[in-house]
């Protein structure tokens, strides 16, 4: 893999595993960083070999503190990055699951990045929270949308009037968090879930993501039942379409191609 200033990056079969590496501003991000992390995010989207993602904080205090408010105020460059905080808030046609394992605090942004994820596992000791209200900011790289829509608008507004923080049992109570697991034993419970995925054709997860995702902007239930989504439509012409019948009928296990 390439090599990068505040990431690493390693592939693992299917499966890449990235790494925000700036423990020592709590893996904050600043417009560089934001910049990479895109980079990374549209490699993975191309590369026909890569079919889950795992991003994470280096360290054990922090996935990520979310904005590097002192780059900010010594006068850091600013500069927009299309495909927003982490290189995940604004890039909405991603079909390929991404799970965040947070190891300790996910805050303003990178809660964000967490929210942005399709599966969050986290750590004992994470700590989630929205507090930009504290420092005279708005969540507004996501949050104020993910959350109302991933755990209901009470639970939400909660969070997002108080910027309480709410500690990782109470997050998966609350729905957003799928599973908590010791601090030592955080990558590897991830792992077990993109192993997880990895044992479905990436054909039908996907068209589902896709389907699910799409799905979502649309109110009428019929309508969004019937759309035929690219993804979709993409699974009905693939090899894995009929390696799966073929290998449940034969009583062995698929050689997905992810084609």
């Amino acid at each position: 893999m390439a090599d990068y200033e505040f990431s690493t990056v390693v592939k693992e079969g299917p499966t890449l595993i990235i790494e925000i590496n700036r423990p020592a501003k709590m893996n904050a991000l600043h417009p560089p960083a934001n910049k990479e992390l895109g980079k990374i995010f549209d490699d993975f989207a191309k590369d026909d070999d890569l079919w889950v993602a795992i991003i994470t904080g280096a360290g054990d205090r922090a996935f990520s503190a979310g904005n590097d408010l002192r780059y900010q105020a010594e006068g850091g460059e600013m500069f927009p990055v299309p495909s927003g905080f982490g290189g995940l808030t604004n890039r909405y046609d991603l079909k390929k699951p991404v799970i965040a394992a947070v190891n300790g605090v996910a805050m303003g942004g990178g809660f964000e990045i967490a929210l942005a994820c399709d599966l969050i596992i986290a750590s004992d000791n994470a700590r989630f929270a929205l507090p930009e209200p504290k420092v005279g900011l708005a969540a507004l790289a996501g949050g104020l949308h993910r959350l109302p829509r991933q755990i209901g608008l009470k639970r939400a507004m909660g969070m997002i009037l108080t910027g309480r923080h709410v500690p990782a049992e109470e997050g998966k109570e609350l729905g957003f968090v799928n599973a908590v697991v010791p601090q030592a034993e955080l990558l590897d419970e991830a792992k077990r879930w993109a192993g997880m995925i990895g044992e479905c054709s990436p054909m039908s997860i996907r068209a589902s993501k896709e389907a699910v995702m799409g799905g979502l902007d649309i109110a009428n239930f019929e309508e969004a039942f019937k759309t035929r989504f690219p993804a979709v439509v993409d699974l009905f012409k693939s090899e894995d379409f009929i390696e799966g019948p073929r290998a449940f009928a034969e009583k062995r296990k698929p050689e997905w191609k992810g084609r």
